[in-house]
């Protein structure tokens, strides 16, 4: 009995393995990369996004535009990525984009490579500075950088080649890096057992951690609670800072924070009011 069980491990592995395959969704995914002026969330601004959409019959949409800042590209970020003043001058801005990238995604799941961290939050900010309503309450998302470092600890390039032994050719294009993530999952969910071919599992997996907005300013604690998880109100409860200390809310609303956890706090803020109605 051991034995057979053993086996059939064995076959659904090779089976799992050989079909390298398109992923099991039940609604489209829109895997995508941004090269940006830099890395600050709410100031630095798109230069590159690239989009891969994949619909649950494996069909594939690329779309990738060069977009114009409007704000000079530091020297030490053209080293990088090799996009220059000049090649977006006369480039569509963002906002004169979003309404059309958000027509492609909207429907969609997001994934990414360290996009939890960076490319979400930017985008967000991006989107909300365009005056396009952008959130997450109804979709997913998939980090293919932390599988990977929970499984490998490695970087994108070497992440390509350790999983599909190619090479990265166009690194820091947002292109070739949005096509080299969707490969990687897609070896990542064949190489490991352990791994589902299922949207909701992999999103869960590649979350480092709940956080109410991208940015990590607001997390949820073990009742799925909304907590501040900075300064000196750190691990204490939104809705009684709030209640408490009603000026704190001014504060954060004109201070620096990201317009994505700005809109978190004014929902919050207003389901707390409308609860006492």
């Amino acid at each position: 009995m051991c034995r057979f069980f053993r086996t059939t491990q064995i076959v659904q592995s090779i089976f799992k393995r050989q079909h390298l395959m398109n992923l099991n969704l039940t609604k489209p995914i829109c895997f995508f990369d941004l090269e940006t002026t830099g890395v600050n969330i709410s100031k630095d601004r798109i230069v590159e996004i690239s989009i891969l959409k994949v619909f649950p019959n494996g069909k594939e949409e690329t779309k990738t535009w060069l977009v114009n800042p409007e704000m000079p590209i530091p020297k030490e970020v053209i080293a990088i990525h090799g996009i220059t003043d000049a090649d977006v001058a006369n480039k569509p801005t963002f906002k004169e984009l979003a309404k059309e990238i958000h027509a492609l995604i909207k429907d969609s799941d997001l994934g990414g490579f360290n996009s939890n961290r960076f490319d979400i939050p930017l985008l967000a900010e991006e989107m909300l500075r365009a005056e396009v309503d952008f959130d997450m309450k109804n979709r997913l998302s998939i980090d293919v950088q932390t599988i990977y470092h929970k499984m490998e600890q490695r970087t994108l390039s070497a992440a390509l080649q350790f999983y599909c032994n190619q090479e990265l050719e166009g690194a820091h294009g947002a292109e070739a890096d949005t096509k080299a993530t969707f490969e990687v999952l897609k070896a990542q969910v064949a190489k490991y057992d352990d791994i589902e071919n299922n949207i909701k599992f992999l999103a869960d997996f590649s979350s480092r951690k709940k956080f109410a907005d991208f940015a990590g300013f607001i997390v949820y604690n073990k009742n799925g609670e909304e907590c501040f998880s900075f300064g000196k109100h750190k691990g204490k409860l939104v809705t009684e800072i709030l209640e408490s200390e009603p000026g704190y809310f001014g504060w954060l609303l004109n201070a620096d924070f990201p317009l994505y956890t700005k809109k978190v706090l004014t929902a919050i803020k207003l389901r707390t009011f409308n609860n006492k109605i």
